[in-house]
């Protein structure tokens, strides 16, 4: 981040951390550096650090540099997609006979990593519930590296008390790990709450307008940054040029996007919790969730997050997602546009038997930032009034 950027307001390092103007023409948003290669001035002569793009390419050191400066990091590094975050960290972090704590709610997709891919060349993992501080501490083990929490947690919208765990973790000689996604950075900074990774998947809120996949990783431990980098240049999977640029012109409107999923979403768990079809609404910003205390002291806001069990069961979980209309019927979740799914079916068919199973009558909404009313009014005709 250039010496100009003195403001530690969020809103203000989101715009200008990392956007440079350009010393050739002026222009005041980063270039597209489309390119795979650099002249060099000499043999091993090179123009600021630049010899091919897979070891660092203009564009995505100016995203990199945002992205350490909003969550408060030393070092920022972006690939080509959050799983591809994932994968660069658990080889840095881990050897063949490791073990892992991971928590009894996550992404599927991290799930499928640890037990379909890193489980193959000898890591050990276990499941705990880690917003119980103490259930973690029983799942280590001697040969712990590593906690990986979400939190809020996909898809239940679980909290984890991020100190207290940073602290099970030290204790233990481990790394904490959290993934940042649904809070990002403008709501939540687990670094300064005594994290040692943070990982995103980039392709959610902070790109923001579902056109973009990627994914980061971000520490405030200078050696670990410089292990996390030699491991991302030599496995190679780097974001490309265009993809950090779609995603550092996101990061720039964070704040406000927030600020209108956190306002939407509390209001559509309002109204789901008034609902009579509707049996449970998980959200941490209404009072009588669990966690609704550690997430008042730890994040801003609550998010654009809701998740809700119905009366019926499975089929009238499927068929409320069937009848939105202005909430799209997808996957995915952090663009401007409502999106509803089944998570059974669709995001976490991959934990189907295992210890991190969704209820068959679970509806995931990711909130966007529409006219309120408009989906307030799209989801009591989907419920059946």
């Amino acid at each position: 981040m250039s010496d100009r950027h003195i403001s530690q307001h969020f809103e203000t390092l989101a715009i200008h951390a990392g956007n440079t103007a350009d010393p050739l023409t002026g222009a005041v948003v980063p270039p597209i550096y489309q390119v795979s290669t650099y002249k060099q001035d000499g043999v091993g002569g090179l123009r600021g650090g630049y010899e091919y793009s897979r070891s660092a390419n203009p564009t995505r050191t100016a995203l990199e540099e945002n992205l350490a400066a909003l969550e408060g990091g030393r070092r920022g590094l972006a690939f080509a997609s959050g799983l591809a975050a994932e994968d660069c960290l658990l080889r840095t972090l881990l050897s063949p006979g490791d073990h892992v704590v991971i928590p009894n709610d996550a992404y599927g997709g991290t799930f499928r990593l640890f037990a379909k891919v890193v489980a193959r060349w000898g890591v050990e993992w276990s499941v705990a519930d880690t917003s119980d501080p103490s259930a973690v501490r029983a799942a280590i083990t001697p040969k712990t590296k590593a906690v990986w929490v979400e939190t809020p947690s996909n898809p239940l919208l679980g909290i984890t008390d991020i100190a207290a765990v940073a602290q099970v973790a030290r204790d233990a000689g481990a790394r904490l790990v959290v993934d940042n996604t649904f809070a990002t950075p403008y709501l939540q900074q687990p670094l300064a709450l005594g994290a040692d990774v943070v990982v995103h998947s980039l392709t959610k809120y902070m790109g923001g307008h579902s056109d973009v996949v990627g994914g980061a990783l971000i520490t405030g431990d200078a050696g670990l940054g410089e292990e996390l980098a030699f491991h991302q240049n030599a496995m190679g999977a780097v974001a490309g040029p265009f993809d950090s640029w779609l995603v550092l012109r996101g990061t720039k409107t964070l704040s406000v996007r927030m600020d209108r999923h956190s306002e939407n979403a509390t209001k559509i768990a309002d109204m789901l919790g008034r609902h009579p079809r509707v049996t449970s609404v998980l959200y941490p910003g209404l009072p009588d969730h669990p966690g609704h205390e550690v997430a008042a002291k730890q994040m801003r806001a609550f998010g654009g997050m809701v998740s809700f069990r119905v009366e019926g069961g499975e089929e009238a979980a499927v068929a409320v997602c069937d009848r939105a209309k202005v909430f799209t019927l997808g996957e995915s979740l952090g663009g401007v546009e409502s999106l509803i799914e089944h998570p059974g079916r669709m995001t976490h068919a991959s934990v189907a038997g295992s210890a991190l199973e969704v209820p068959a009558d679970l509806v995931r909404l990711s909130v966007g930032i529409e006219n309120v009313d408009d989906l307030l009014e799209d989801l009591q005709q989907a419920l059946g009034r």
